[in-house]
């Protein structure tokens, strides 16, 4: 069956099925050429209905390619036990951090909250963060550094180093250096782009997204500000909205007659006043992701140019049905390519212990 349907005067619906077929043959090919089937401890801690869904979905997939996979229940998902939400989840976390078998860990958020959830996504080893949400991996996003060296994730952020985007040449990483972990949903995103052909590959590698205009709505620490990040740092314009506020990031220098002609990595800056509203950022968006958690947000299709691409991430529908009347093609839903990059995050990590192997996964949570 078709993956992508279009009607005439509409424009095209591209579901995540055939963009992750791409990537199930890539885990597929990896995975064969493993010393071993990475093992993946998925604790749930949580009553949530979604959560548990979540683990029953990677269940079947790391099954159905080959990985291990482990659901390690506690607190409120054991509810003859009595115990509250959360109850038990950071013992659990460490438990998985300091065995040796296990490859990746992931816990099934929310829990308590943003505050209380931070601090266990920091508790997760880095060695061991299959979905990339340590502060380790969040530095290297923000500041563009894309290769690094194992053993740099035991050192104090500040002081760790790699290769930027504009220093290398491809996305095959240096001798000794393996590829930065980045988080899924928003890799996701940038993959389903690329798959669009939103990303030009003539251009060089980490500017591949020069001269598209995007519009990001919604700047969670998850998806919309690593995700505005991510996009920013291979050359597009984007305009990160959120609530109470619209930013703008973008490498290029504010400087018309800057001599460079692009930074290392995206600075931060209100946007210019006619930009200072969802409405006149969408006038001009080449591209528009939205991730609101709210079924009553809808974006109106009026007031989207003319042939964008626009991608869906939340659960709910962000986009008025008649989206595509305006948009030349629509992504409705990315979840079946984020758990295909959680895959990929967890063969990387195998292969971070195998380039470094005093850097085993026991290692603290720094």
């Amino acid at each position: 069956m078709s993956t992508s349907t279009s009607v005439s005067g509409k424009g095209l619906l591209l579901k995540a099925d055939s963009i992750a077929a791409t990537f199930r043959n890539e885990v597929e090919k990896t995975l064969a050429n493993c010393p071993h089937a990475p093992k993946l401890v998925g604790i749930l801690s949580t009553s949530s209905s979604p959560s548990r869904t979540y683990a029953e979905f990677t269940r079947k997939q790391c099954e159905s390619l080959g990985f291990k996979f482990v659901l390690k229940e506690t607190g409120a998902a054991l509810p003859n036990e009595g115990l509250g939400e959360g109850e038990g989840v950071e013992e659990a976390i460490m438990e998985a951090n300091e065995d040796d078998s296990v490859d990746g860990v992931m816990v099934y958020f929310p829990i308590f909250g943003p505050q209380q959830d931070h601090y266990l996504q920091q508790l997760v080893s880095p060695y061991k963060d299959v979905e990339g949400l340590h502060v380790k991996f969040h530095y290297n996003l923000y500041h563009n550094i894309r290769f690094i060296s194992p053993s740099s994730l035991s050192i104090p952020t500040a002081s760790a180093t790699g290769f930027t985007g504009d220093e290398a040449e491809n996305d095959i990483p240096p001798p000794g250096m393996v590829k930065s972990i980045l988080p899924c949903t928003p890799l996701a995103i940038v993959k389903c782009l690329e798959y669009a052909g939103v990303y030009n590959k003539i251009l060089p590698y980490g500017d591949r997204a020069y001269g598209k205009t995007v519009v990001v709505v919604n700047r969670s620490e998850v998806v919309g500000r690593p995700l505005a990040a991510l996009l920013s740092n291979d050359g597009a314009r984007v305009f990160s909205v959120d609530i109470d506020s619209i930013q703008e990031y973008t490498k290029r220098p504010s400087d018309p007659d800057s001599s460079r002609k692009y930074h290392p990595r995206h600075i931060v800056r209100p946007p210019p006043e006619t930009y200072n509203t969802l409405e006149a950022c969408l006038a001009v968006a080449d591209v528009v992701v939205s991730a609101v958690p709210n079924a009553t947000y809808k974006i109106p299709t009026a007031w989207l140019k003319d042939g964008c691409v626009c991608v869906n991430v939340a659960a709910e529908k962000n986009f008025e049905k008649d989206v595509r009347d305006k948009a030349s093609l629509y992504i409705p839903a990315v979840g079946k390519v984020t758990i295909l990059m959680l895959l990929r995050n967890l063969l990387r990590l195998q292969q971070y212990k195998n380039v470094s192997p005093s850097s085993t996964a026991g290692s603290p949570a720094q």
